[in-house]
């Protein structure tokens, strides 16, 4: 400033004027540089509400912009793994082998080692609640044999899930190239997860869970802390992504899910879904139908998709219908039996019946009058190896080769073999069918007067006489499918009981039977948790 005031006066108005220029265009350019880092670090927002009871949405912005989901990736993990457990794939007590490139994972992780061997029940808890890295990459090569080839079931369950906007590429979130997804699709997903395996939703409401190796805290446990009703699901942060939430709350009989994607932090991201949530809460009726989801047909391990028959309608052939995708390369033949060469000796005799004309005489109507009485012989027909009948040639041979491997035991047998064969011939068909039983005969125990009772499935209860009942129903095709989907749909305590549809005044009862007390009584309590009706029964 001293400067400028020390110039000619005709030019110091001139100078004054572009210093004081010069300065706001040199502060205007400082604050755009200091501003452009925060404008490229901040992540695109996106976010949705739905009505969880019938997926109505009550909120929508940006929800179908593709963007990275970070860590909510793990939701498909741990629904492909449910899945998984369910169909027989795994058991919750496996233990799975951690691999170099699982425990190689970035945190957030648990810390797992190399060759460490752990239930998968603990790889399952800690991606769910710490949402850890190296649990999610274990879960994926384990089922799938390796990550990749995960993530291409991961696709084929998101397209199965109607998740039309959504790639993904690993198991665990990292930002990958192509690994995206929308605010839609997870919402989706969490509904599926709600609906579709709700014996596993509680792992999302745990403020902290056992892991195995040690008790880790829930990444959500602020917001389950601070708003009511909340009880999951999944949280997500990387740098590209922003801070990302998939919330659910329950207040009475409304359930709202609400999912946010690119928040600037984590008590900004919470704030945001409390205000959809009880935007969603207000939005939404009081009293609304329940329409769960379709659960989509089972992927499988491979390439077999299999479709649930309780997922199809009521009406047509109960059981599993299986598609293979793909078709048989090469068609496998059977492996000779140890010592199964042929025979030089028989094939020898065989040679040499051929070119001997066959033996006929009178024993042979005697021996297949005998024949036809005892019913033990069968009609001999041969086909050679091209194709074509040879059946006297071969009748023959085989008259020879019995003659002459009863030779040394029976020396009168030779004689003998070849009437015999030879009146097999001539035994009709009709003559060996088993004589009908006779009017007079009754069968022991048949009551007519007495209702059949359905059983699906043998007992194995060992003596247990209490069981449960799951319900009445109008006819005995649609309780014995309630039968069959609530067994599928608890195994843990049902497993082993007997399924029976007994007929009563009021309809078809459908019962589980030969379980003890403790059994019957964890039973009901499992399925009632799930609004399935249950009662136990007990020793009349």
């Amino acid at each position: 400033m001293a400067v400028i005031t020390q110039v000619h006066p005709a030019s110091g108005r001139y100078f004054h004027t572009r210093f004081l220029r010069a300065a706001a265009v040199f502060l205007i350019a400082a604050m755009v540089l200091a501003l452009q880092p925060h404008r490229a670090a901040a992540a695109p927002y996106a976010a949705m509400v739905i009505d969880a009871r019938t997926g109505e949405v009550l909120h929508s912005r940006n929800a179908d912009t593709r963007l990275h989901p970070a860590s909510l990736t793990k939701m498909m993990t741990l629904y492909i793994a449910f899945e998984a457990v369910r169909n027989g794939e795994i058991t919750l007590d496996t233990k799975v082998t951690i691999s170099r490139n699982a425990a190689a994972e970035p945190p957030s992780k648990l810390g797992l080692r190399s060759g460490q061997k752990i239930a998968f029940r603990y790889l399952i808890r800690a991606a769910a609640v710490k949402s850890a890295n190296d649990a999610a990459t274990a879960i994926g090569e384990t089922l799938s044999g390796s990550e990749a080839a995960f993530a291409r079931r991961m696709n084929r369950t998101a397209k199965a899930l109607g998740m039309s906007r959504t790639t993904f590429k690993n198991a665990h979130g990292l930002t990958a190239s192509g690994h995206l997804s929308t605010a839609s699709d997870m919402t989706t997903l969490g509904r599926h997860l709600l609906y579709d395996y709700p014996e596993y939703y509680n792992l999302f409401s745990r403020r902290s869970t056992n892991a195995g190796v040690r008790e880790v805290p829930n990444t959500n446990r602020r917001l389950l802390a601070a708003y009511k009703g909340a009880d999951g699901i999944k949280t997500g942060y990387t740098r590209a992504a922003g801070f990302n939430l998939v919330a659910s709350a329950r207040r009475g009989d409304e359930r709202i899910i609400a999912t946010v994607f690119g928040g600037s932090s984590t008590a900004a991201r919470n704030a945001k879904v409390a205000e959809l949530l009880d935007l969603g809460f207000r939005r939404a009726p009081s009293r609304a139908a329940l329409r769960k989801p379709q659960r989509p047909a089972y992927q499988g391990a491979g390439n077999v998709v299999i479709a649930d028959a309780d997922d199809g309608p009521s009406h047509g052939v109960a059981g599993k219908t299986i598609r293979v995708t793909g078709q048989v390369g090469t068609s496998l033949r059977p492996k000779l039996r140890p010592g199964g060469s042929e025979s030089p000796v028989l094939v020898a005799a065989l040679e040499e019946a051929l070119q001997t004309p066959p033996a006929e005489d009178a024993a042979a109507a005697d021996a297949a009058d005998t024949a036809s009485q005892t019913g033990q012989i069968e009609h001999l027909q041969t086909v050679s190896a091209d194709g074509a009948l040879q059946g006297d040639a071969l009748r023959e041979s085989i008259a020879v080769a019995l003659a002459e491997a009863e030779a040394e035991p029976e020396p009168a047998a030779p004689a003998a073999a070849a009437p015999v064969i030879a009146a097999v011939q001539k035994v009709p068909f009709a003559s060996l069918r088993p004589a009908a039983r006779p009017a007079s005969l009754a069968l022991a125990g048949a009551s007519p007067e007495s209702e059949p009772v359905v059983v699906t499935r043998l007992s194995t209860s060992g003596g247990r006489y209490w069981g449960v009942n799951v319900g009445l129903y109008a006819s005995r095709y649609q309780a014995e499918k309630v039968l069959l989907r609530t067994a599928l749909s608890e195994l843990e305590t049902l497993d082993g009981s007997l399924r029976k549809v007994a007929k009563t005044r009021r309809g078809f009862e459908a019962n589980f039977l030969g379980m003890s007390q403790e059994q019957a009584e964890l039973a009901c309590r499992r399925l009632n948790a799930r609004n399935v009706t249950c009662s136990p029964i007990g020793p009349s």
